[in-house]
């Protein structure tokens, strides 16, 4: 005869393993339905991947990247309001292609013309940043000259930076959902453009030029003149230079050979890192795989390794050469350059004068007989739009003439 307190156990035992079995299945359908999603035929299930959320793309929502929840590891800044790294920072591994495959494959698939027809074409500002945005109150200033139905607002940030003040106004919540930890001299800067690239794609289908700045970068004209500009061309504005003297060391800087045969050294070409694509070449760029297997490979020299200004550049020269103006609409004065940046304005050099000697400049075209543009390319001198690299330091002489000397001109909206 069992024992009292055997015959206890066993009868709970009995009572609870129909519970237990039920919320085990339970918990396994819920899981594989979340995952795959079965047809009523025979047919192969259908993967169901979650895409980043894009409807946190409103006006004014709250920020994508909310440092409450998660804090990053902050940086301290420095007195410019740049921010410094640690002294042992070091490089972000290798991009991982896994983590942005099914974004850039799904923005590839978009409509490469805006659409509806009939609707007004946007133009995607998209900043790329480590730090907050000094001269953010300038571009509010900028946006606020226009109606939100002529643009979108983007950001890559960092994260491992701190962002204070954080950004607000019309760049509250414009931070994209998937940015990563970006440096010099590594593939990093190429997807992170591609990754705004992607999101500004997916999120708008009016969004018609895609425009990427930096921080230190200020607009030279009204938005209404901006705007008229881009949404006037054809064409993608992306400086394309072949024969350069930096170029077999360039190509050279995964090692001898490395980028073959995808890419020779005839085909390798130099650009500005900042640029203006159309719709058209926007998708290119998320869709490209057969370059970016090249460029994604990490340098062995890495005083000639600038990735991102050459992968761009290279890409379209190789896939359509006529579809774009080969010369940057971002002004940059590298005459006395250091460590491989441009000069850099302080605020005892802010005037008017600059600014009208910097809008009256006329932007350096490729050569046309190598990099496949129409020969009228010669006879072109279009406006540049913007300017870098701007100190801090230039935000209030800046603010005060915007009025009477920046945002003044000829309406081309």
């Amino acid at each position: 005869m069992l024992s009292p307190n055997l015959l206890s156990i066993l009868c709970a035992v009995v009572l609870c393993l129909p519970i237990a079995l039920l919320f085990t299945i339970t918990g396994d359908t819920a899981t594989t339905t979340a995952a795959i999603s079965r047809r009523d035929d025979d047919s192969p299930p259908i993967v169901r991947v979650p895409l980043p959320n894009l409807e946190n793309f409103t006006r004014n929502p709250t920020p994508i990247l909310s440092y409450n929840q998660n804090p990053p590891k902050l940086e301290p800044h420095l007195a410019d309001g740049g921010t410094k790294q640690p002294r042992s920072s070091p490089s972000p591994p290798p991009p991982d292609d896994s983590e942005d495959e099914i974004l850039f494959r799904e923005a590839s698939k978009v409509n490469q013309n805006p659409s509806p027809p009939s609707s007004e074409k946007k133009v995607a500002f998209m900043f790329l940043t480590t730090t907050p945005l000094p001269f953010a109150p300038l571009w509010e200033l900028f946006f606020n000259q226009s109606k939100t139905k002529y643009y979108n607002i983007y950001i890559h940030a960092d994260p491992t930076f701190s962002y204070d003040p954080p950004f607000a106004g019309v760049f509250s919540g414009r931070v994209i959902p998937s940015s990563k930890p970006t440096r010099r001299n590594t593939p990093t800067l190429i997807s992170a453009a591609r990754r705004l690239v992607a999101h500004a794609l997916l999120h708008d289908p009016t969004n018609y030029m895609f425009v990427l700045l930096s921080s230190a970068c200020v607009p030279l004209h009204s938005f209404n003149f901006t705007y008229g500009t881009l949404v006037a061309s054809r064409k993608s504005f992306i400086e394309i230079l072949n024969n350069e003297t930096t170029s077999y060391g360039r190509w050279a800087a995964r090692g001898a050979d490395k980028m073959l045969p995808e890419v020779g050294l005839d085909d390798f070409r130099i650009g500005s890192q900042f640029w203006v694509l159309t719709r058209k070449h926007a998708t290119v760029v998320v869709g490209d795989r057969r370059l970016w297997e090249k460029f994604k490979l990490p340098c062995v020299r890495r005083h000639t390794c600038y990735p991102e200004e050459n992968y761009f550049p290279t890409l379209l020269s190789m896939v359509d050469p006529q579809g774009v103006v080969p010369a940057t609409l971002t002004h940059v004065d590298w005459r006395s350059s250091h460590d491989g940046h441009p000069r850099t304005y302080n605020a005892s050099e802010v005037g008017p004068e600059l600014i009208e000697r910097l809008r009256s400049g006329r932007p350096r075209y490729g050569d046309v007989g190598t990099n496949g543009s129409d020969s009228s390319v010669m006879e072109r001198r279009d406006p540049f739009l913007f300017a870098r690299k701007f100190a801090p330091n230039c935000l209030q002489p800046l603010l005060s003439m915007a009025n009477d000397t920046i945002f003044r001109g000829s309406i081309r909206i």
